[in-house]
């Protein structure tokens, strides 16, 4: 019967009449065939039982990270069973390999959904039936890929950026690739809540559950820990380009991310841009009135109580 980890290691304990049933480098050798589940496994998540003393027929649950950052449960059968030992990375994490199945739309272009992008309406005739046409992009890439000499093609290589530590999704941090702070309103807002909250406003991202471009963490405005509260301020520019058409949908995206790891969001939006949220604030501008609606948002959102723990 499977059951978790730590369950396992006592029944092992009062069956085998032992401290430790199995020492740490007993199935080394088993295990060194499978560098990918070496560089998955955590003993800290898994009752610090090293991944040298689990038999690889044991029925146990262990708890495993792929690359990207999702945090899965398998058995050791399951995960050296999985194809590929040092293919892509999707065939080692479940959700992974449901991301990376290409969604496939109807034949006919009358039956694909509204939501589809206009160039790939376009179609083109082939000897057997009729294909959606292969977008062209920047840089004279087309279909996602990149020409080369004579026109062949090349697959463009995505890469996930490393610097990321191994942390819990969900979890804030200080981090080494956040851009330093370009705005000096967000160091006033910065220092109103300063004098008013003992919050901690050294940590600069927070880990996600999967890709945001080329991270697996994003730097909010500010980062409220103890509240797990982003906040983001957002103005127009000066050119009056910021936060508008395709930007503002970055912004959605990036909402949707902090709010999948248990976070919640409050942008201030100013220049006349509406509120992307609920909880959103749209002010001309961050006055000690800002800063009061702010609070009363943060007080809505974790209580009053909560908030007011943290008072100065």
């Amino acid at each position: 019967m499977v059951e978790p980890v730590d369950a396992w290691w006592r029944r092992r304990q009062w069956s085998r009449g032992e401290p430790v049933p199995y020492a740490v480098g007993q199935f080394r050798a088993d295990w060194l065939s499978y560098p990918v589940l070496v560089r998955q496994y955590h003993p800290e998540w898994n009752a610090g039982v090293v991944l040298s003393q689990v038999p690889p027929a044991a029925e146990v649950l262990l708890t495993w990270e792929c690359d990207v950052g999702h945090v899965f449960v398998a058995t050791p059968a399951e995960q050296r069973s999985r194809p590929g030992r040092e293919r892509r990375r999707s065939v080692w994490c479940p959700e992974c390999a449901a991301q990376a199945k290409p969604q496939r739309w109807p034949v006919l272009p009358d039956d694909w959904p509204d939501t589809v992008p206009a160039p790939q309406r376009a179609v083109r005739q082939t000897g057997r039936q009729t294909l959606p046409a292969a977008p062209a992009g920047r840089g004279g890439r087309v279909g996602g890929a990149a020409r080369t000499g004579r026109g062949a093609r090349r697959p463009v290589e995505r890469t996930i950026c490393p610097k990321t530590p191994r942390l819990p999704s969900g979890a804030s941090f200080t981090s080494a690739c956040a851009p330093a702070t370009a705005s000096a309103v967000e160091a006033e807002l910065r220092a109103a809540l300063s004098e008013r909250f003992a919050f901690t406003f050294d940590h600069t991202a927070i880990r996600l559950d999967r890709p945001f471009f080329d991270h697996v963490e994003v730097w909010p405005d500010i980062v409220l820990p103890e509240l797990r509260v982003a906040i983001e301020y957002d103005s127009t520019g000066r050119h009056g380009l910021e936060h508008v058409g395709p930007r503002q949908e970055t912004d959605r995206r990036k909402d949707r991310a902090v709010r999948g790891v248990g976070w919640e969001v409050v942008r201030i939006r100013t220049g006349r841009l509406q509120a992307l949220g609920p909880h959103d604030l749209e002010v001309s501008g961050i006055s000690g009135r800002t800063v009061d609606r702010l609070v009363d948002t943060l007080r809505e959102i974790r209580g009053a109580l909560f908030v007011d723990a943290y008072a100065r």
